[in-house]
């Protein structure tokens, strides 16, 4: 058979072998550089030794990220990269418009998985799965993945519901160090090994904000409390409590300095994850107050003197085992601090009971491994009951409302395949799992995405993979296999030798191309070939390890504790009593731990070379064809602008809604126009100085789905927002067009009522000027016939008393000719000295000018012989029409209307303004002869 890789057509014969060894030395010799090929897609030829040495030169370069076609390769680097993940690199990958151009990491699928979530065509739940073996990483890997949705999925816009955003947070992180402090350990190859499976549901609303978390973990490894292999050693939580107690602790737990305990191997080794503090800060913001936190301590510290007690065969076998050592110090202090009754304790772990139908009793004494194995029952029991406890607190402080999200995506955390000297049900429970999940992967990646291809009509050559199928029937197939054979012992509840499993073993399944033997082993054992190699696994402990017994009389000690905690984890409940002792026929098939396992279900694994063959050839995204044209239809608006060849018409005003119903008649030639827009999208997007970027997009239409990769998706959603783009800036151009012939509208409008206002104004206030002049003109009439009446007055006055005081000539009646000149001259100067006695505060300028001219026009004459008088600084006016031989002074007061000094035209030869008193009586100078 043919296997097409990347154009190469390799077969069973020396030309085909030699054409490959041919391509692998070209590429190993080529001129690029292996750690730039940062896609093991651009591999060619794929082989194992390809991948291998392309991931050695990017580590050896420090890139610990390679991309696999849909997967992702993470190598532990096993040193501290503290700007590998650094809060300002997750949001560049965040914000970045496409984070697969960007280098490889771990925040790249963290995102696109995001935005899957987020998608218009599909919004779906996600999930990520991180496998590898022991040690690789795993568990760094998650905590890294929920740092980055702890960071890119809180966006809230009010105070309040940030605040809350940020406890939801804070609490999904603290779950981590309480989990890992509970359920890792330290083994041969990691220090915060996990020995437990996780699954993580990040929840999120319809905003794609986080606002919960929920855990499910399955299968702690429970035998480590009381069962640690050599240079392993216990959960950390064990050694925190010994290293970061306090006094006053140390006293209330019963932990002196420096003391043994013998579930406590290498207690000198310190270990970054040994931090006390933290483990209870960490509990404290998760709900978890002081006083709990004490009594969970109290409990482990009663755990620790637990594997402390020893004991020694009875010389009797009627009696019960004999205690070694300090072993009753031990159980008393073991009693004290789990809150137990010593004598029940102690009787509960040596004598066991023995049930014969409803009434019938027997108590029989324990052997000494039976001893140990119900003290280690009794530690083990109790501490798996605690950290369910503990993931149900959990999970109440960080799970939300179910009302309150709509999608979730799911962090899977599982067992790395181990393969350790000495394996036994651990490894195989541990192994089994990879293998369900290389399964799933093969049937839901690798197989199902070929037949799909095959079924939608693609020109698809198959590709070989290795179909792990046989190994999973090796261990769970029906109706024998290794898994039913030791639960079959488990049933039969008879002594069974390791030996004797072996033998049955590979007796019944002799067949099976995955079963092995080692011949030179000393021991019983058998051989498993996982899809990751063959792994031996010994025999002696299987059928007792899988039975994992609770006799019911350790149940019922532990519920006559007084410890609260105690209490809550193992209830008085009549209905749990009455399911732990089952009797005569009733009795429920016992749940052995290999088949919790052949229950659990987890989803994918490696199959690193056969993923990167079909990513490289495949098409990795599938969109039904009617999302794809409710999705991309605006292409069509490119394909108008660029193609002027024949074309569907674009659809009128409005976006055409689709439905799965729809004929495909219809759709396919919209998909045929959106299509033909990928060369000039292809064109745009290439380099001007790489030519191959420049090739045509791989894209399949199938019958139902249209098939692409990657990078082709990439071009349509570039090229979807670059139309969504120019859409915008049409509009905005067309809303400023007409925002600025609003405001141009506007503008004329105000200039229009502006000038209309003025007018309005203008006229107006003429009008009131106008008022305002007939006011003032109208006060200055009456104030100067008021003033012309008071002088008249007083110079009729003045000249009566000169007259009468003066007496005339017998038989004349009128004055001398100088006289009568004199007077003229009098009344016609007297305003000129009112304007030099107030020239300071008078009238000036050619007005002043005007008024001197006139009061100059002197009849005939000298005038040197009369002389004008001022009164300038006093009050009043002085008067100077009178005779020199006295002084008249006028008592005026000034005018307080405003301008009434100034006459806007005076005439050249008047007298106006204030001056203008009693000038129009003119016939006070020239008083006809004869008159009185």
């Amino acid at each position: 058979m043919l296997h097409q890789v990347h154009g190469h057509s390799s077969g069973s014969g020396a030309q085909g072998g030699e054409s490959l060894r041919e391509d692998l030395r070209e590429f190993l010799s080529g001129e690029a550089p292996l750690h730039q090929l940062d896609d093991l897609t651009k591999v060619n030829p794929v082989t194992p030794e390809t991948v291998l040495r392309c991931l050695q030169a990017r580590y050896a370069a420090d890139t610990f990220y390679t991309n696999a076609g849909c997967t992702l390769v993470a190598l532990n680097p096993f040193k501290a990269v503290p700007q590998l993940y650094s809060p300002a690199l997750m949001r560049e990958y965040h914000a970045a418009p496409q984070p697969r151009k960007l280098k490889p990491h771990i925040f790249t699928v963290g995102e696109q998985t995001y935005r899957n979530v987020k998608s218009l065509i599909e919004p779906v739940n996600q999930s990520i799965i991180v496998s590898g073996e022991s040690g690789a990483g795993k568990t760094w890997t998650s905590r890294c993945l929920m740092k980055f949705y702890a960071v890119v999925a809180a966006s809230p816009t009010s105070w309040e519901s940030h605040r809350i955003a940020e406890r939801i947070e804070q609490r999904i992180l603290n779950s981590n160090p309480v989990m890992e402090a509970f359920g890792n350990a330290c083994t041969l190859r990691n220090n915060n090994s996990s020995r437990f499976g996780k699954f993580i549901q990040l929840q999120l609303n319809r905003a794609q904000q986080m606002t919960g978390a929920a855990v499910q973990t399955y299968l702690l490894e429970k035998t480590r409390v009381a069962c640690q292999a050599s240079s392993e050693r216990n959960f950390h939580i064990f050694y925190q409590i010994c290293k970061g107690a306090g006094t006053d602790e140390r006293l209330q737990w019963h932990l002196p300095e420096g003391a043994a305990f013998s579930w406590l191997p290498n207690p000198d080794r310190t270990l970054e994850e040994d931090c006390f503090e933290v483990t209870r800060e960490a509990m404290l913001h998760l709900g978890i107050d002081t006083p709990t936190q004490n009594n969970i301590f109290q409990v482990l510290a009663g755990l620790l003197h637990l594997g402390n007690i020893r004991f020694a065969d009875s010389e009797d076998e009627a009696q019960p085992c004999q205690l070694m050592g300090d072993a009753k110090c031990s159980i008393r202090t073991s009693a004290s601090l789990l809150q137990l009754p010593e004598d029940p304790l102690l009787e509960t772990l040596r004598i066991r009971t023995i049930r014969a139908g409803r009434q019938q009793v027997f108590r029989k004494p324990c052997s000494r491994a039976e001893c140990d194995i119900r003290r280690d029952c009794v530690a083990k029991l109790v501490y798996a009951r605690l950290f369910d406890w503990l993931v149900s607190v959990i999970n109440s402080s960080i799970c939300a409302d179910p009302d309150s999200w709509t999608t979730f995506i799911g962090l899977l955390d599982v067992y790395g395949f181990e393969s350790f000297p000495n394996n036994s049900l651990e490894q195989l429970c541990i192994n089994y799992a990879n293998e369900k999940l290389q399964q799933h992967f093969v049937t839901h990646y690798l197989r199902a995405q070929q037949e799909e291809y095959a079924v939608e009509g693609l020109e698809w050559s198959f590709v070989n993979y290795q179909d792990n199928q046989p190994c999973l029937d090796l261990l769970e197939g029906s109706p024998i296999s290794i898994c039913s054979l030791i639960n079959e012992e488990c049933r039969l509840n008879r002594p069974s030798s390791a030996a004797q499993l072996q033998t049955r073993i590979e007796s019944a399944l002799a067949g099976s191309p995955c079963l092995g033997h080692n011949k030179l082993s000393r021991e019983p054992s058998f051989i498993v070939v996982h899809y990751a190699g063959p792994v031996q696994y010994h025999t002696a402990g299987l059928v007792e390890k899988n039975k994992d017994p609770v006799p019911p009389e350790l149940t019922r000690l532990l519920q006559q504790s007084q410890d609260p905690l105690l209490k809550v984890l193992f209830p008085a409940d009549p209905e749990e009593k009455a399911q732990e002792e089952p009797s005569g026929q009733s009795r429920a098939p016992v749940l052995t731990v290999v088949s919790k396992f052949k229950v659990l279900s987890q989803l994918e694994a490696c199959g690193l070379v056969e993923t990167i063959h079909i990513s490289a050839a495949g098409f990795p995204v599938r969109i039904p064809h009617w999302n794809f044209v409710e999705r991309y239809e605006l292409l069509r608006r490119l394909r108008a602008r660029t193609s002027p060849g024949p074309h569907s018409p674009l659809p009128a005003e409005g976006r055409s809604e689709w439905s799965p119903c729809t004929e495909a008649a219809t759709l396919q030639p919209l998909l045929q126009d959106i299509l033909h827009t990928l060369p000039a999208l292809t064109q745009a997007a290439a380099a001007p100085d790489d030519p191959a970027e420049a090739s045509a997009a791989p894209v399949h239409c199938g019958r139902t789905k249209v098939f692409m990769t990657d990078s082709t998706l990439e071009l349509l959603e570039h090229g979807r927002a670059q139309v969504l783009e120019q859409c915008a800036r049409r509009i905005q151009g067309s809303w400023r067009r007409h925002w600025y012939r609003k405001q141009g509208r506007r503008r004329r409008a105000a200039v229009l009522i502006q000038a209309a206002i003025r007018s309005w104004l203008a006229r107006k206030h003429v009008r009131r000027l106008h008022a305002a002049a007939t006011v003032i003109g109208r006060a200055w009439r009456r104030w100067r016939i008021g003033m012309a009446f008071l002088a008249s007055k007083e110079l009729d006055g003045v000249e009566e008393n000169h007259l009468s005081q003066v007496p005339l000539p017998t038989g004349s009646l009128l004055l001398p000719q100088t006289q009568t000149s004199l007077l003229a001259a009098v009344i016609r100067l007297w305003p000129l000295g009112l304007v030099l006695a107030n020239a300071a505060v008078g009238v000036r300028g050619f007005q002043r000018k005007l008024v001197v001219w006139a009061c100059l026009q002197l009849p005939t004459g000298s005038p040197s012989s009369y002389t004008v008088q001022t009164a300038q600084g006093q009050a009043g006016v002085t008067s100077i029409r009178a005779l020199p031989q006295g002084s008249i002074k006028f008592h005026c007061r000034k005018s307080p209307l405003p301008y009434a000094d100034i006459c806007p035209e005076p005439l050249p030869y008047s007298v106006t303004g204030f001056n203008q008193i009693l000038l129009e009586r003119d016939s006070l100078g020239h008083r006809p002869k004869g008159s009185p």
